[in-house]
């Protein structure tokens, strides 16, 4: 309920809230009370086959042991609840339903179903929502590093729980006075090796010759799915990998089967293969989402601080790049590789599609996301997600800023510095303390001070214009009487700096020692 007050201060308007994904089942469905019994909740397991989700990130061996994080779900009280207090703040819920992988939750709970009716002597009630093939001895290894974590495509019951699903949460919505309309179906990441071992899917491919490769059944399967999804009135959004084929080397190509069919991809991909693929699709008719992970995924850390929290995998973001992004021109706003390699547009973007201008109306949005598996608490979400979120806002909502239609080169940085000096200096100014009100306050992350001394002289600087930054030389951690530093000044020993906003609010500590031979920085 606290984000969804932020996102009304923000004018953001559509909230994806995951409901499943391989490490846990989050929300209570009636009449399948093993997705939250088993799979809303992690514990110590005696092997794969457990009816338990194993430990992952931290949440300990015991399920709901306190201070811990990973175990728990949302009642259907409560997501009704999520529900109206969204529509109250004009904020639209698209729930989501993760299939064909990142599956795992949803398979264990259904496996533990399967047993409890098996022992009462209820095999075909057992086979209901069973979403494996049992005979299925297919190897892969899927990008968390699951061995187990997708349905089968071949089996009625795959779809048939599917949809069980998908009407419980529709009548969620009805208690809400809302209608359910949208539905984010996942469909990312089926790793290479799914299928090529189950004699259901080898029978089914026999009776379906197009589809040629196990890899393809993922398509195959979407293509199911959103038939019976279209009979239900329901707009069908999902990761880029939907809207997508794999040809004869594995390789992802543009699937042209569901353009124009309500189906909407979210393309989070830029740095990697098929860098140009937001637009290719948007090209091809698509309605489109852009979720960029070099700009938009909040829970990257924001630097190499080993200090500070967050993944890494595709380099690290900010506020700056979260403001820093034009939907219509993303390779000027895609600046480095995952690894801080600089990008040069004219060099590392050559012979990629660029968006057609009447093609810019399938831009449909732009979407930020915080993967939570790695979050433990309130606190650490708000840290992930403030200030990087009203940089996002900032990116979504701005009319286009002159310096995004510029060509590459020195006269579009100067003026995209200049605008961004404005907005750091807002952000300090303004927004930080607004935030330190607002709902009581919010833990938004204050960035540190970067400071050196050179000839026994403090130098410091900070992120954001408009943050005082105050310092001390006694080894005592800054406070809000400590010395402000406002320019170069005389230090020796260790120095200790920190930034404070209006608030009175401070971010973490900096820390520099002076010597007689040497000059000592510390580096953001």
């Amino acid at each position: 309920l606290r984000t969804l007050d932020l996102m009304a201060t923000y004018k953001l308007n559509h909230f994806l809230l995951y409901t499943t994904e391989d490490e846990g089942w989050r929300l209570e469905i009636e009449g399948l009370p093993e997705l939250t019994e088993v799979g809303a909740q992690r514990q110590h397991t005696s092997g794969p086959d457990a009816p338990a989700l194993h430990p992952a990130y931290g949440s300990g061996p015991v399920a709901y042991q306190q201070g811990t994080h990973g175990s728990g779900y949302y009642t259907k009280a409560d997501f009704v609840e999520i529900l109206k207090y969204a529509a109250e703040r004009h904020i639209k819920v698209i729930p989501e339903l993760n299939f064909p992988a990142h599956a795992l939750a949803a398979i264990k709970a259904m496996e533990a179903r399967y047993t409890r009716l098996i022992k009462a002597g209820k095999e075909k009630e057992a086979n209901e929502y069973r979403l494996i093939d049992p005979d299925d001895r297919s190897v892969y290894l899927s990008a968390q590093g699951y061995k187990n974590n997708v349905v089968s495509v071949a089996r009625e019951s795959t779809y048939r729980f599917y949809e069980k699903v998908v009407d419980e949460m529709a009548k969620m919505y009805q208690q809400a006075g809302l209608t359910m309309d949208v539905i984010h179906a996942g469909g990312d990441e089926v790793p290479e090796g799914a299928w090529t071992k189950s004699p259901l899917a080898a029978k089914l491919m026999q009776e379906n010759p197009e589809i040629k490769d196990p890899r393809n059944l993922q398509a195959y399967f979407f293509g199911k799915l959103a038939e019976r999804l279209r009979k239900r009135n329901l707009t069908i959004h999902g990761w880029e990998e939907v809207a997508l084929l794999k040809d004869d080397k594995g390789t992802y190509q543009p699937n042209p089967a569901f353009a124009g069919k309500n189906v909407v991809p979210y393309i989070w991909n830029n740095l990697f293969d098929n860098r140009d693929l937001g637009y290719r699709l948007a090209n091809m008719g698509y309605p489109v989402i852009l979720c960029n992970v070099s700009n938009f995924y909040f829970d990257l850390a924001y630097n190499n601080d080993p200090k500070e929290p967050g993944l890494y995998w595709a380099g690290f973001v900010d506020t700056r790049d979260n403001w820093t992004f034009a939907p219509y021109n993303m390779f000027s706003t895609t600046l480095e590789t995952n690894m801080g390699r600089p990008l040069e547009e004219k060099k590392d973007f050559a012979g990629m599609e660029r968006l057609r201008p009447e093609a810019q109306k399938n831009i449909i949005g732009v979407e930020a996301q915080l993967w939570s598996e790695t979050v433990k608490g309130r606190d650490m979400m708000e840290y992930y997600t403030l200030p990087k979120l009203l940089g996002f806002a900032e990116s979504a909502w701005s009319k286009e800023r002159a310096w995004e239609a510029m060509p590459a080169g020195s006269a579009r940085k100067k003026l995209r510095d200049s605008q961004w000096n404005v907005f750091a200096n807002t952000l300090a100014a303004q927004a930080l303390p607004r935030l330190s009100k607002l709902n009581g306050g919010y833990n938004y992350r204050l960035p540190l001070p970067g400071a050196r001394i050179e000839n026994g002289e403090l130098r410091a600087n900070v992120e954001y214009p408009g943050l005082t930054i105050r310092y001390t030389t006694d080894g005592t951690e800054p406070s809000g009487q400590s010395p402000v530093y406002t320019s170069p000044v005389p230090v020796s020993g260790t120095v200790k700096l920190k930034a404070f906003d209006k608030a009175g609010r401070s971010g973490r500590t900096s820390t520099v020692t002076s010597s007689d031979t040497k000059t000592t920085s510390a580096k953001l």
